[in-house]
């Protein structure tokens, strides 16, 4: 056994012994304050919605925590165990060397890993959100959603690929740059197209319509100097119960979407707030920064790959033969590094809490806290989120501070 398989088990064992460790933290600490609402938010939420939350918050845990293991044993699978050269070698057998043969090696990857993940993403829908009421979908309209993602994902994922490959094969050692600037042009093509033509292919999307709303999110727009292509709502009510707010697009094609379940919850005044912190994240220029990051480190993980696609340890060290194809580099570099960079999480997760904050206080400037601080309980109710999670596992895990946390910085900004 090599050196590099030795440190790649290593990694593997230390990132599954944290994430276990921390969904069980998580599990012992919601369920310790089970039986008691934080002070903050007696008045708001009664006993019963919040033991609701942390049943639902231990439901999912458990699921997370059993997909854990599975995932584990699916990498030794893929590497160690010898499948993903037998998918290689099949590929081979069934149409020869050369470009073709590595998409076809990617294809069946693909929907090997995606019918490993039917029976999570089954049981998630109409075993723990149907448990809770959260569910709406049926189990045709769940099909029907796969087919969609599947036939999307191979006309926007095939062209992708091949280019990929082509460019690795073709663009000597500079080829992981060639590849990095392929991917950025890529995804800001389909992050600027899906709110045309993406997303109305799952949802429903119509004009916002009730005057009074739409007067006072306009005037809230003008005010934070926003221009937008428009305000939508969507139909999340024909699949599920939770509700949300999202901006979408770029530049002039800018959109506001509502979820129809959250404009039947939530006050004009309260919906006023939530906008105004998602504008924040815009006036801040909160996503441009996560592309940015994002990109970052896509070019660093592809420059570390172009260092090591030419190495013998690295495919020997993950039970692959060497000399290999692009696509088996491309597929084994991505499969083994999140074990090896897992401990880095909470740095992404920090980031992401600050830019919660930033928006939260543009919110207070520009609209009442007293009103987001309302719509977030609310939200915090209706969605069955625990308002005791583990600090350590929110620490790790969670994109949005813990609700008492920011809560009491709301309070604080509109005093």
């Amino acid at each position: 056994m090599s050196t590099f398989t030795l440190l790649f088990i290593a990694a593997l064992l230390l990132s599954l012994g944290t994430r276990f460790w921390l969904a069980s933290r998580h599990l012992q600490h919601v369920r310790t304050h089970r039986d008691a609402v934080p002070a903050a938010f007696a008045a708001n939420i009664d006993l019963e919605a919040h033991r609701k939350a942390a049943d639902y918050s231990v439901a999912k845990t458990k699921l997370n925590r059993l997909s854990f293991a599975v995932d584990a044993l699916i990498l030794l699978a893929l590497t160690l165990g010898g499948v993903l050269q037998w998918l290689d070698t099949v590929a081979r057998h069934v149409i020869g060397d050369g470009l073709m043969q590595q998409v076809l090696f990617l294809t069946m990857l693909t929907v090997l890993l995606s019918l490993v993940d039917l029976p999570f993403s089954l049981y998630r829908t109409f075993r723990v959100e149907a448990r809770f009421g959260f569910n709406k979908m049926t189990l045709a309209m769940f099909l029907k959603d796969m087919a969609k993602q599947a036939m999307i994902g191979a006309a926007l994922g095939l062209p992708l690929a091949c280019a990929v490959l082509w460019l690795m094969a073709a663009m000597g050692g500079l080829w992981w740059l060639y590849v990095w600037l392929l991917w950025v042009a890529f995804n800001s093509v389909v992050l600027a197209l899906y709110p045309t033509l993406i997303a109305p292919l799952f949802n429903k999307f119509t004009p916002l319509e009730n005057g009074a709303l739409k007067a006072r999110v306009e005037q809230l727009l003008a005010k934070c100097g926003f221009a937008s292509k428009g305000l939508y709502v969507m139909d999340g009510s024909a699949r599920s119960t939770h509700g949300n707010a999202y901006f979408t697009g770029f530049g002039n094609a800018k959109r506001i979407v509502f979820f129809d379940t959250l404009l039947n919850r939530l006050e004009h005044s309260e919906i006023e707030a939530v906008i105004a912190h998602e504008l924040g994240h815009f006036r801040m220029r909160h996503v441009l920064r996560r592309m940015a990051w994002t990109f970052a480190v896509s070019l660093m993980f592809l420059w570390v790959l172009g260092l090591v696609k030419d190495q013998a340890w690295f495919y020997i060290g993950l039970g692959v033969a060497s000399p290999a194809t692009d696509a088996m580099a491309l597929t084994l570099f991505f499969t083994a590094a999140p074990v090896f960079v897992f401990l880095l999480r909470p740095l992404a997760a920090m980031y992401s809490r600050k830019h919660e904050f930033e928006a939260d206080q543009y919110a207070a400037k520009f609209a009442d806290a007293g009103e987001l601080v309302r719509a977030l309980v609310k939200l915090y109710k209706d969605n069955a989120s625990t308002l005791t999670p583990d600090p350590l596992h929110s620490a790790f895990y969670d994109s949005h501070p813990p609700a008492t946390l920011r809560i009491a910085r709301l309070q604080s900004y509109g005093k």
